[in-house]
Parts: structure tokens; C-alpha cells; sequence
């Protein structure tokens, strides 16, 4: 299947501000029910709002309704790995409280949901999470990857493609931010294949690149 049949293309409108947009969803969602399908819709990715859509099983949003409030599933925590490490911590201390830190966190936010994308984080090259929507187990099971090429001396290894036992994959790159070295990890769903799913991961490295 073509990129194309894998998704449609819906026009949605806020019903608080009206602001449009197209966004694409993947057609196995809007045709397994058969009937109509509520979605999601994220502040961010229409516009500042957040809000359901209905739409049924040929693309047609049939109505909307406003979300008062939304609790976002993302976690921010700081590791204890490095306790016995207070400079390392202390320049992640330091990043985690810069204005840039909280939008690369919006730039994240933004593109779960969208394109495929399940969830990403953000963690240093010690293994210190600064920031995860995605599960524990896939999180540990990705930090466990770079840790083991750390240990053998891999480092010059800047990006890792992982495909997971659901085909979910998994894609992050190594960066370097306010001289602090970063992980930045994407999962993504069965349906996208590595050429996609790096191609996505490139969009949103420019995207925090813009902002150094």
C-alpha cells in the first residue's frame, strides 16, 4: 500500500477559535468501526485549543465538542542513576530549566498523534530521562540499547532504528543541546517503515535545531 491509502486526509475546524486544518489520520481507524469514531484533538496541533472530533467512516467530520480541560499522559522525572554525579546532574538541572527545554517538550507534544507518531522522549547519554510520553519498558529497553554501545565505545553510532516484537518502531538520534548530550527517541506505530519513520525524526531534529 502507498503511503496514501495508509492515510486520510480530514479538515478539521476548532470550534472555539474556527482556525482550520488538515491533518491525516490512518484509514484502518476510521474503517474498523464502521461507524463513527471519536478523535482526540491535542492543543497544538490546530490550534491553542482542545477539542473532539466525530467523523465517520468516509472522512466526514460530523461534530464537534470542546474539552474543558485535558490531562497529558507525559511524565517528567529525573533519573537517580547519577547521584554519586552532582556536576552531570547539575547540567541537567540546568537544561531542564531553560525556556528551550519546555519547547522542545511543545515540539514533542505536537507530533504525538500526528503522522503515526505514539510517543517520544528525551533522555541524556548517561540514561538520565529528562522527559517521556512512552512506555517504561519500551523507554528502559531503548536506553539499555545505547548504554550497551556506550559500553563497548560506540558513541561515533549518532542514530539507532529499532523494531519492536508489535513491528512498532523505534527511532532516536543522538544531540548535543546547550552542551548537554541528549537521546531523542520516537516510537511509532506497526504501519510506518524506517524510510518514513526517519524521515519524521529528521522533521522534528530541524525543528529543535531551529531553536539552538
Amino acid at each position: 500500500m502507498s503511503q496514501e491509502e495508509f492515510f486520510k486526509n480530514i479538515l478539521l475546524r476548532c470550534p472555539k477559535c474556527e482556525t482550520q486544518k488538515s491533518i491525516k489520520v490512518p484509514s484502518k481507524i476510521l474503517t474498523q468501526s464502521g461507524t463513527i469514531i471519536t478523535m482526540g484533538i491535542p492543543v497544538g496541533l490546530i490550534c491553542d485549543h482542545s477539542f473532539q472530533a466525530f467523523v465517520d467512516d468516509q472522512s466526514n467530520v460530523r461534530g464537534y465538542q470542546v474539552v474543558d480541560f485535558v490531562i497529558h499522559k507525559t511524565e517528567y522525572f529525573q533519573s537517580d542513576m547519577q547521584k554519586d554525579e552532582p556536576e552531570e546532574n547539575s547540567d541537567q538541572d540546568s537544561f531542564t530549566k531553560l525556556p528551550i527545554f519546555q519547547d522542545i517538550i511543545n515540539i514533542l507534544r505536537n507530533c504525538v498523534d500526528d503522522r503515526e507518531i505514539l510517543g517520544s522522549a528525551v533522555f541524556t547519554t548517561k540514561g538520565n530521562v529528562l522527559y517521556s510520553s512512552i512506555s517504561n519498558k519500551t523507554l528502559i529497553d531503548t536506553i539499555r540499547e545505547f548504554e550497551v554501545r556506550n559500553d563497548e565505545k560506540l558513541l561515533s553510532i549518532t542514530k539507532m532504528l529499532l523494531e519492536l516484537k508489535n513491528q512498532q518502531k523505534v527511532c532516536s538520534k543522538y544531540l548535543e543541546i546547550h552542551d548537554l548530550e541528549v537521546i531523542l527517541v520516537l516510537i511509532f506505530s506497526e504501519m510506518v517503515n524506517f524510510a518514513i519513520g526517519n524521515m519524521y525524526l529528521g522533521d522534528v531534529v530541524k525543528k529543535i535545531e531551529k531553536l539552538t
